[in-house]
C-alpha cells in the first residue's frame, strides 16, 4: 500500500482474514449503536476459542495475589496452546529473536486498569522462555500514565523496558487516513506544520515508531472496564487508539469510532503482530471509564485468554451488562457496531453463539 496515498483497503498486505470488505465499513448503517442492555448483539459466522481461568483466592480486597495470578496465567496458557509446560507454551507464540510489546491500559491506574501483577506473570513467563529482558517492552500511549500505574517500577524489578507510544514519536510512512477531520493537538505529528496553522486540521493518524520500528510481536492485556464510546476499554480500543496520533477525532464520537477502530486495528503494522490477548477480569468495573471507582466494581477473579480480540471484547460487553443489571443500574448503551465491523473485516468473532468458552483445568 502506498503510504503517501489515501487509505486503500484493497491494497493492504495482511493476513487473508483481514483482506475482505474493509472499504465496506463506511457504508454500514450505525443503527446498532444505541442498543441497550438486553438487546441481542449482531450475529456473524466464524468460530472463536476463549480459555477462562478462575481462582477464588486471586485477589484480597481488590489486590491481586502475585503467586496465584502467576499460576493462573500458566494454567490458562498451557490450556490454550495445548503445550506441556508454560515455557513451551510461550515459545509457541514468541521467540528469543522477537521484541515483544506488552500493551496495557494504564490511564485508569493499577486498581482499575491493567493490573501490574498480571503483567508481571507474563513477563516471568517470557523470561523463562528465554526472551531477553531488553526485548520485552511494557507500553501504552503515555509514559506518565505507565509510571503512575506502577509499570516503571515493575520494569525496573525485571530489567525490562517501559515506553509510551506517543513519546516515541510517529512514523511518517505508516498512517491511517479517512475523510474525518481532526483538530491537531500538541504531540500529533502534523501539529504546527506549514499549512496547518496553529495546530490545524488533519485527516491522517500516524502509527507510533515504537510499533513500526521496534516491536515484532504484541501481547495485549486489557482490563474488564467500561468505556463511554467503545463500551469496553478492551483489546480493539487499546491497540488501535493507543498506537496512533490524531485519535481524538474518533474517541469523542461513537459513530466515527465504530468505523475507525477496526480499520486501524487491521493495519498490518498493528493487528498482524498480535499473538495473544488476555482480559484482566480479576475485577469488573462497570462504571467510571478512566477513573478508578471500586464501588462500581465486582470481583470475578478471572483471566481470559484468546487469540481473538473481538471475542474477548464481546464477552466483556456482556459481562458489563450483567454486572450493571446485578447492581440495579440503568442499562448502558453498547456500541455493538464496532465489534460488528471488526467481524466484517475478519478480525474476530462478534456472535456469542460462535465463541467457545473453556474453563482451564
Amino acid at each position: 500500500m502506498s503510504r503517501n496515498a489515501p487509505f486503500d483497503p484493497s491494497k493492504i498486505r495482511s493476513r487473508p482474514r483481514r483482506l475482505r470488505q474493509l472499504a465496506w465499513l463506511w457504508l454500514l448503517p450505525f443503527s446498532v449503536f444505541g442498543q441497550t442492555s438486553g438487546t441481542n448483539p449482531p450475529a456473524f459466522t466464524g468460530r472463536a476459542r476463549v480459555v477462562i481461568v478462575h481462582d477464588a483466592e486471586a485477589t484480597a480486597a481488590f489486590v491481586p495475589r502475585a503467586d496465584t495470578v502467576l499460576a493462573m496465567v500458566n494454567r490458562a496458557l498451557t490450556n490454550l496452546t495445548a503445550k506441556s509446560s508454560p515455557s513451551h507454551a510461550w515459545r509457541s507464540l514468541v521467540s528469543p529473536q522477537d521484541t515483544v510489546g506488552i500493551k496495557v491500559v494504564s490511564a485508569p491506574g493499577a486498581n482499575s486498569g491493567t493490573r501490574p501483577a498480571v503483567v508481571a506473570a507474563v513477563v516471568e513467563g517470557l523470561l523463562k522462555a528465554k526472551v531477553p529482558a531488553k526485548k520485552i517492552i511494557v507500553w501504552d500511549k503515555h509514559r506518565a500514565d505507565l509510571r503512575r500505574a506502577g509499570f516503571v517500577e515493575l520494569a525496573g524489578n525485571y530489567g525490562i523496558r517501559v515506553e509510551g507510544s506517543a513519546d516515541a514519536g510517529y512514523d511518517e510512512k505508516t498512517f491511517y487516513e479517512n475523510e474525518f477531520l481532526g483538530h491537531l493537538v500538541w504531540g500529533d505529528l502534523e501539529f504546527g506544520r506549514e499549512g496547518k496553522g496553529r495546530g490545524g486540521l488533519g485527516r491522517k493518524s500516524f502509527v507510533s515508531k515504537l510499533v513500526t520500528q521496534k516491536l515484532t510481536k504484541i501481547i495485549s492485556i486489557a482490563p474488564l472496564l467500561n468505556h463511554n464510546s467503545a463500551s469496553v476499554s478492551g483489546h480493539l480500543h487499546s491497540l488501535a487508539m493507543g498506537s496512533v496520533d490524531n485519535s481524538i477525532r474518533f474517541d469523542t464520537d461513537p459513530v466515527r469510532l465504530a468505523r475507525a477502530m477496526p480499520e486501524i486495528y487491521a493495519l498490518p503494522a498493528l493487528g498482524d503482530r498480535v499473538v495473544l490477548n488476555i482480559t484482566d477480569a480479576l475485577t469488573c468495573q462497570y462504571q467510571g471509564e478512566q477513573r478508578s471507582l471500586l464501588h462500581y466494581s465486582a470481583v470475578l477473579n478471572e483471566l481470559r485468554f484468546s487469540t481473538d480480540p473481538v471475542a474477548l471484547d464481546v464477552l466483556s460487553l456482556l459481562e458489563l451488562e450483567r454486572q450493571r443489571q446485578a447492581a440495579q443500574m440503568a442499562p448502558d448503551q453498547m456500541n455493538w457496531q464496532i465489534y460488528r465491523n471488526a467481524t466484517e473485516v475478519e478480525i474476530g468473532v462478534s456472535d456469542p453463539a460462535n465463541i467457545r468458552v473453556e474453563r482451564a483445568q
